[in-house]
Order: C-alpha cells, then sequence, then structure tokens
C-alpha cells in the first residue's frame, strides 16, 4: 500500500530537475553546496529594517555617554 507523498514533489531549486528525497529540496549533492556555497558568499539576504532610535549608531564597548 503506497500511500501519497507528504509534500508534492517541486523541482530543484538550483538546476530546475526533479528533487530527490535524500536531498530535497536538491536533486543531488551538489545542487545542495552550490545553494550553501551562495548562502555563504552573501548572495542571499534575509532583508531586515533597522530601528532609527539611535541616530549616531552604536557606541563601542566601554564608551560613556555624554
Amino acid at each position: 500500500m503506497n500511500s501519497p507523498p507528504l509534500v508534492p514533489d517541486k523541482p530543484c531549486p538550483i538546476c530546475g530537475k526533479p528533487s530527490l528525497e535524500k536531498f530535497r529540496p536538491f536533486c543531488s549533492r551538489r545542487c545542495g553546496d552550490i545553494d550553501l556555497n551562495r548562502w555563504l558568499k552573501g548572495v542571499y539576504v534575509v532583508p531586515t529594517k533597522e530601528a532609527d532610535d539611535d541616530a549616531e549608531g552604536p557606541r563601542p564597548a566601554g564608551a560613556k555617554e555624554e
């Protein structure tokens, strides 16, 4: 008795080939390594919005307030 997959098959986000369960969401270790390398190089960036609470920026450790 085969049960349906929990996650529908999606193509590999790097090359577009069908993903394999062993390397999901990628099709191979190579594509997984390419993705990891992109994260480590800073190609992918998570957008953030920094608060403008302190106009001068962060103070160095040990700096006294005036």
